[in-house]
């Protein structure tokens, strides 16, 4: 994913692009949204940090996992929360999952199977 507009781009679309810019002798940019590779890790962290704030599910579905590796649960159920809402279906399935296993929520099967159903329909 890339932190500028957090589109995944494939090896193909990533290769034309490098060429592209070594035959027109341009700065390595993003290939979908052309915007210039972070110089850091903190500048990538500002991009991902302007995808959040502006409510890009993936960025929010990619906090969540973040926060889940970091065992900060209760951050994680947020930022999937937030994603499903906006239509994510990964967070969708991981928010399912919390619910079946009653991690950081009560177990709830009503709510585990909306989020399945919401999943599976895409």
């Amino acid at each position: 994913l890339m932190s500028c507009c957090y589109k995944l781009i494939c090896d193909g679309c990533d290769c034309a692009n490098v060429i592209r810019e070594q035959e027109e002798k341009l700065d390595h940019t993003c290939p979908f949204c052309r915007h210039p590779t972070p110089k850091s890790e903190e500048e990538g962290n500002r991009n991902v940090m302007t995808r959040i704030e502006a409510n890009d599910p993936y960025a929010l579905r990619h906090m969540g996992r973040e926060r889940w590796g970091e065992g900060d649960y209760d951050g994680a159920f947020e930022y999937w929360t937030k994603a499903a809402g906006l239509g994510n279906i990964d967070s969708h399935y991981q928010l399912s999952v919390m619910y079946r296993k009653g991690q950081c929520v009560e177990k709830d099967e009503k709510k585990e199977l909306h989020h399945l159903e919401q999943a599976a329909i895409g």
